[in-house]
């Protein structure tokens, strides 16, 4: 099986928006926008969390009915309606890096089987996914935190804020290289087709070079937001496409016909022959079992960056109309749970009809002469265009952040000094590495379990031992579930990262 481009699991959307720093910079939309409207500072989350916590100990005052309030949620000065918050989650969620999940699932079999086990796997790590995005907003709502690294200030402490703040620049550097990887397979597949020759070195130039910096140069990014829809519809038309091929059978293995036997031949799908060999379907007997294989550890840590929207939880507790802890957690449970729906199917199609050989990219092993998935591929590429200046603003006010350069001190020079550094690095990595499986599965068990796992459960933890005998029995026994689910993505993160290591 061939990881190739495993990266889109990390393109898996790096989050709405980039709020690794309370800095101001840091509150741009970085990838779909969740509404038109500015973020806006709950005021009466704000006047919450000043009455009820200083230096992280409650009050003694009125104590009982303010942790009453808190735990329920306080109504702020947010606009957006359930469904549309649902709608916007799911947009921040679903990304390119669905694409990568069949890879995932053959990572540790090869037969059909192999998706019961996935299947599973899709759902558990989605779900202590949503538990913890869930968590960020309730940390919010207590503490009036505004940002991820915010909300780390008032329950942890702001000596180590830094942490998440490292953290989440990281993590949006690896999607950014993500998405010139996918741009350079995808843009060189697309010429060819064309009748173009050319290298995925030429094509990643060209586009970085005509489209990404020009992009990425943009003072105002607010103009690309009307495109963020492409991201989601393409990937909609994808599926539907990947679905019709499978049932279809246009790469099914031909199956010729017996000596002696009444069977007859099956022909072979009709764009079969026009797939390279390595990409072809390809089929064993290692189904279900294949998941006791510590190769399982690698769909794990492409799903520890396919859910990643966690930077942005505090944005959408913020803007929810009517944000009462209750409503916040139909907005995550509805949306995680259509995700892990629309994972699960993208999944067992990719797997379904290329086993083994499943690329990192699915879109790599259909054919340039298939006009169908031709238009997936015109579609994931333009999303990713569109993406790209968006995730890589939070890339470049992450870097001058941890440069401690001052908001006020970001002249144009500077900012356009750090714009051709950080793209030149990231296109010339982009063009030498093929095969990222071992950068985004480290990335995945490192990063992505940080920040879904470890860091929102050391947060509730640090808020409920802030209101000391305060809390509510319910907020105690909480506690030691939130640091199971830590501690599980320290596992993970640990046995992971072992196999990261093991794919050099």
């Amino acid at each position: 099986m061939r990881f190739h481009l495993a990266s889109a699991a990390a393109v898996s959307t790096i989050a709405v928006t980039f709020t690794a720093s309370t800095s101001s910079a840091f509150q741009t939309p970085l990838r779909l926008p969740v509404a038109a409207s500015s973020i806006a500072r709950s005021p009466s989350a704000s006047s919450l969390a000043s009455k009820i916590v200083a230096k992280n100990h409650w009050t003694h005052h009125d104590s009982k009915s303010r942790l009453q309030m808190a735990e329920e949620g306080v109504s702020g000065t947010g606009t957006a309606s359930i469904p549309n918050e649902i709608f916007n989650l799911v947009k921040s969620i679903v990304g390119a890096g669905v694409l990568s999940l069949p890879a995932g699932i053959a990572a540790f079999g090869n037969a059909p089987g192999a998706i019961i086990p996935a299947t599973l796997l899709i759902s558990v790590i989605g779900l202590f996914s949503a538990y913890g995005f869930s968590l960020i907003g309730r940390v919010c709502s207590y503490t009036g935190g505004q940002s991820y690294r915010d909300a780390w200030s008032k329950s942890v402490g702001d000596s180590t804020s830094w942490l998440p703040a490292v953290t989440c620049t990281f993590k949006t550097c690896f999607a950014v290289l993500s998405y010139s990887m996918i741009l350079a397979d995808t843009i060189r597949a697309l010429l060819m087709s064309a009748g173009v020759e050319t290298t995925r070195t030429l094509s990643l130039l060209g586009i970085t070079g005509t489209t990404l910096l020009p992009l990425c140069l943009l003072k105002n990014l607010s103009s690309l937001a009307p495109f963020s829809l492409l991201g989601i519809a393409g990937m909609f038309y994808t599926t539907i496409a990947m679905a019709f091929r499978y049932l279809g059978g246009a790469y099914k293995l031909g199956v010729p016909a017996v000596k002696g036997s009444k069977a007859a031949a099956v022909p072979a799908g009709k764009y079969l022959a026009d797939v390279a060999a390595n990409y072809q379907p390809k089929f064993g007997d290692l189904g279900a079992s294949g998941a006791l294989s510590p190769n399982v550890f690698i769909l794990i840590c492409m799903l520890s960056t396919a859910y990643m929207a966690h930077f942005n939880a505090p944005k959408f507790f913020i803007e929810l109309k009517d944000n009462t802890i209750k409503r916040f957690n139909t907005v995550v449970g509805t949306s995680f749970g259509i995700s892990i729906a629309f994972f699960a199917l993208v999944g067992a199609i990719g797997f379904l009809t290329f086993g083994s050989a499943s690329s990192g990219l699915i879109l790599n092993n259909y054919a340039g002469t298939d006009a169908l998935m031709g238009l997936s591929r015109i579609a994931v590429a333009a999303s990713i265009v569109f993406s790209f200046p968006l995730a890589f603003a939070g890339a470049r006010e992450g870097w001058l952040d941890l440069l401690k350069i001052p908001t006020e001190k970001r002249t144009d020079s500077i900012v356009k000094k750090a714009t051709l550094a950080i793209l030149a690095g990231v296109t010339l990595a982009a063009t030498q590495l093929k095969e990222l499986a071992f950068i985004l599965s480290l990335a995945g068990a490192t990063l992505g379990n940080a920040l879904i796992y470890v860091y929102p459960a050391l947060m509730l933890r640090s808020t409920v031992k802030g209101m000391g005998e305060k809390a509510s029995k319910g907020l105690k026994r909480e506690v030691p579930f939130a640091m199971f689910s830590a501690l599980l993505g320290v596992v993970m993160g640990a046995i992971g990262t072992k196999m990261a290591f093991g794919l050099l």
